[in-house]
């Protein structure tokens, strides 16, 4: 399985959401009940819904997240590229700033990370991911610092 990404809004249609969370400088991931695999919070985006309520849905069900700064990053297809099967969802970066209790859900706890743990549920997706949120923030903060002034 591989991951391709693309800008927001180039694919159009969206069946998953996949958020990137951060909290203080860590990287935040989810365990699901039936698995020791550690994984990105996110899953359907269900009829009626924009994958922006998708994403807010998803994260307070899979983290307790009530205050956050979420954002759309990219979209992306993944699947097997030989075959072209494959599924399109769009991915959100989360900065989470207060979350309560994980609600009643398929997720058993959350945990903070310095770095991606080795035991991820998606292995050949997440790191790829997260490669593309860290990319961005770096172009980011180079470009902040080419506008202060000299």
């Amino acid at each position: 399985m591989i991951s391709k990404t693309y800008a927001v809004g180039f694919l159009k249609q969206y069946k998953y959401v996949v958020i990137l969370s951060t909290c203080c400088g860590k990287i935040m991931l989810s365990r699901h009940r039936q698995r020791s695999t550690w994984e990105t919070q996110g899953g359907h985006v269900e009829p009626g819904e924009t994958p922006q309520e998708a994403a807010e849905r998803e994260l307070y069900e899979e983290s307790g997240a009530v205050e956050y700064d979420i954002r759309a990053l990219c979209d992306y297809w993944a699947g097997d590229e030989t075959t072209g099967e494959g599924a399109t969802g769009m991915v959100f970066h989360a900065e989470i700033h207060r979350r309560e209790s994980l609600p009643q859900s398929e997720m058993a706890e959350v945990r903070l990370f310095d770095a991606l743990p080795e035991n991820l549920t998606y292995p050949a997706i997440t790191p790829e991911l997260f490669g593309y949120l860290f990319k961005e923030r770096k172009r980011h903060a180079d470009s902040d610092r080419n506008d202060e002034p000299v």
